[in-house]
């Protein structure tokens, strides 16, 4: 049997141990730099002493150099030849829509997720109505060309037609020039959730729970393309085809749509609605004590 000394054994504890500490310490500036995209390292490193971290605004402005977190800053872009102009932020359209078909709304969202020894990022596309998982990317970025990949891989499984709303959040890479530019180029509508209110892209948060309870967190990856392989698998195989549903009526997506046979004189696809109240389901206000009726 190999001895070791009881120095080397406690110079070896001491090497390994800031390694874990100190991915638990990116854990929770991805996870804060994930969920507040817009906040520079000073607000992130803030958030991350609140948490109980002992770590200065400079260690954590390289971690995030390190892991591509300062690309989320808010950046602008040249509209016209002669102004500059932030982002447009565009109105929630989603919780006015009534989906009755697949390719009406599609709803986007990323995470990060973390391996063995670095963080990588996922973007997704799903379809509101049968809660597919039409798109998706996985990349060591949180720029733009991420969830535009993920876009490209929805369009091109799908091919929607005009009419399209996709919704977000107010991320920089939703509302980036190149993702507007693709969203209008194939006739689709944007969409994003208003501030602080997570719960507007519900089925987006949903979905990603989902494949980290039961996929991500159920194993350790050491590498993206180990991880993408087994991603593409539960999605593709699982998460689409048998995985069941209660919002569908316990089907998976894949029966879930099989079962839209429509007859023959049924009208062409169409865009989602818009649902509004109608003027008797506006309640009136009770006049005040001694008006005149």
């Amino acid at each position: 049997m190999a001895t070791v000394s009881r120095a080397s054994f406690y110079r070896h504890w001491e090497e390994k141990a800031p390694t874990e500490a100190e991915m638990a310490l990116r854990d929770a500036i991805q996870r804060l730099a994930v969920g507040h995209r817009f906040y520079g390292y000073r607000r992130i490193a803030i958030l991350v002493q609140r948490e109980g971290y002992e770590v200065g605004t400079k260690k954590v402005r390289r971690l995030m150099k390190e892991d591509n977190l300062l690309a989320v800053r808010r950046r602008k872009f040249v509209a016209t030849t002669d102004s500059d102009h932030d982002f447009v932020v565009y109105p929630n359209l989603a919780e006015q829509l009534i989906v009755s078909d697949v390719n009406q709304l599609w709803v986007a969202d990323l995470t990060y997720v973390r391996l063995l020894a670095e963080f990588v990022y996922l973007a997704v596309v799903l379809d509101a109505f049968s809660r597919r998982a039409v798109g998706w990317a996985l990349g060591r970025s949180l720029q733009a060309s991420l969830p535009l990949a993920a876009l490209e891989n929805a369009i091109r499984n799908q091919q929607p037609r005009t009419g399209l709303v996709h919704h977000s959040d107010r991320g920089s890479q939703y509302a980036s020039n190149d993702y507007v530019k693709r969203l209008e180029s194939i006739g689709a509508v944007p969409s994003m959730s208003r501030p602080g209110r997570p719960w507007e892209n519900g089925r987006c948060e949903s979905f990603l729970k989902t494949l980290k309870q039961e996929e991500i967190d159920a194993r350790a990856y050491h590498t993206m393309e180990e991880l993408e392989q087994h991603v593409t698998e539960f999605i593709e195989q699982i998460y689409n085809r048998v995985r069941l549903h209660s919002a569908l009526g316990y089907l998976s997506p894949e029966e879930f749509e099989g079962g839209l046979v429509k007859p023959a004189t049924a009208p062409a696809w169409l865009p989602a609605g818009l649902s509004f109240r109608r003027y008797e389901e506006v309640p009136l206000l009770e006049p005040p004590p001694g008006s005149q009726p």
